[in-house]
């Protein structure tokens, strides 16, 4: 378990990386292409794959900087629990952000940043801590209520050009993802439970 939380979280890292070389590219030498290309067009059905891609795309250097921050810590947060928990939070928090985003946006406007991933990691560890009832996620849901609490507010519509729709529904795919995957202690013992001549159970 020690070892998929390292992976988990080097995979946090890995993604932010990924991010900032890709706006840097963007912003010095693509002059924006990438979030044409790559970003999430609310409404149009030629590009779906974009619900996957949006994430990772930035509209500047300030946006990126903004989400840098809040992404790596709540990330590395939802990372403790595995790397496979983590992998399947963030496919769910991605899924739903990207569908609430496509439908409720402005018709053919572009969405891009990992706000939505913010919002997401932000809701998975607040009720993932009230599902679990152990002591580390009850610490870890507290210190993010405290630290984070106030993001809750960007889930309404309060600025122009930032996408609210990113946010509640990357807040919804969070909560998604902490009520449908089992408890830790479960996956162990289904683990346990089904390894053996079957080739074993996987249980994120």
């Amino acid at each position: 378990m020690k070892q998929s939380r390292i992976t988990a979280i080097l995979t946090v890292a890995g993604m932010l990386a990924a991010m900032w070389v890709l706006e840097l590219l963007d912003s010095l030498v693509l002059r924006g292409a990438l979030d044409q290309g790559f970003g999430l067009r609310a409404w149009n059905l030629d590009q779906p794959w974009t619900v996957l891609t949006a994430p990772f795309m930035h509209g500047n250097l300030e946006h990126l900087i903004g989400n840098s921050l809040p992404f790596l810590v709540l990330g590395c947060l939802v990372a403790f629990s595995g790397l496979g928990r983590f992998l399947l939070t963030t496919l769910i928090i991605i899924v739903v952000s990207g569908v609430g985003v496509w439908l409720f946006s402005s018709p053919f406007s572009i969405t891009v940043g990992a706000s939505g991933l913010v919002f997401g990691y932000f809701g998975y560890t607040v009720l993932r801590g009230i599902i679990e009832r152990k002591t580390i996620d009850i610490v870890i849901m507290i210190c993010v209520i405290i630290f984070y609490g106030t993001m809750i507010w960007g889930v309404l519509p309060q600025y122009p050009g930032v996408s609210w729709q990113a946010h509640l529904f990357g807040f919804l795919g969070g909560l998604l993802a902490a009520y449908l995957l089992p408890k830790r202690e479960r996956a162990r013992q289904l683990n346990q439970g089904y390894g053996g001549a079957q080739g074993g159970y996987y249980a994120p």
